[in-house]
């Protein structure tokens, strides 16, 4: 094992793929993923390709168990298993192109973000990771009956020109993603965050339309096919529910149209 400051290397491989021009996506539960909509693309894509578990980062140093607590399962109904939570990473083919993808999800952690950090960009470098592709999503005062806005930043002008998006001009309190994306700069790790905006007064989760939101930006970006029609059906589900509540809602009905005009007079 490799010793470091607070202990044993945190990452454990259950294998070693073998993979092609990768690039690695990553999402986090938590503060940068409103409406779960990072985390569900992720587990969305993953899924469509099938993707296979082989390494995660261990808990131990970078999770308070006080705030994510550790979940008991009944095993066959007799033996108690603890889950701990945990950074797992998957690995998928993409059909019809010469690249693989290398898909990681869990909750930001709580603490010891620059080795945590250190350590994504470490198995990167160890699995040839060609580029980190970073999601996430924020509420923000937006119209839900619109498309999900979507903004980013690269470490590079040339790939915000190739996803066709105005740069964030956010600044502020940063999560995992801004210290990772900071440290893919200093390495020379190509690096793109995608972000979605939901309506702050909708707070209703998961909510399908920005995950769906990124996904179709992504895949349509690196030339993924997948399928997208549960992800479209459940997204049509929820806006009708929205629908509903809003015109049950004399309150909210009335705040989304002081909304449309301020966009109007805009």
């Amino acid at each position: 094992m490799v010793k470091r400051g607070m202990g044993t290397d945190p990452i454990t491989f259950d294998s070693r793929p073998s993979l092609k021009r990768p690039v690695l996506i990553l999402a986090f539960a938590g503060w940068g993923d409103a409406g779960a909509s990072a985390t569900t693309a992720v587990r969305y894509l993953t899924e469509q390709l099938i993707a296979a578990k082989f390494a995660s980062i261990d808990p131990e140093d970078f999770y308070d168990f006080s705030i994510q607590r550790p979940v008991v399962r009944l095993i066959e109904g007799m033996q108690r298993q603890i889950h701990w939570p945990s950074y797992d990473f998957h690995y998928g083919a993409g059909i019809g192109l010469e690249r693989d993808f290398v898909f990681g999800i869990g909750a930001e952690p709580h603490l010891h973000w620059k080795a945590f950090c250190e350590a994504i960009l470490r198995l990167a470098r160890e699995c040839g990771i060609e580029m980190i592709v970073t999601l996430g999503a924020y509420l923000d005062e937006v119209l839900y009956t619109r498309p999900v806005p979507l903004s980013g930043f690269a470490t590079d002008a040339e790939l915000m020109g190739q996803l066709g998006l105005l740069p964030s001009r956010y600044q502020g309190p940063t999560g995992i993603i801004g210290v990772l994306g900071d440290g893919c700069r200093r390495t020379g790790m190509p690096n793109m965050s995608l972000w979605g905006a939901l309506p702050h007064y909708l707070s209703a989760s998961p909510n399908p339309r920005g995950a769906l939101a990124l996904v179709l930006r992504l895949t349509q970006w690196l030339g993924l096919r997948v399928d997208t029609g549960p992800l479209e059906r459940a997204a049509a589900e929820f806006q009708n529910k929205v629908n509903e509540v809003v015109n049950n809602d004399p309150n909210l009905s009335a705040f989304i149209r002081e909304l449309k005009k301020r966009e109007f007079e805009q």
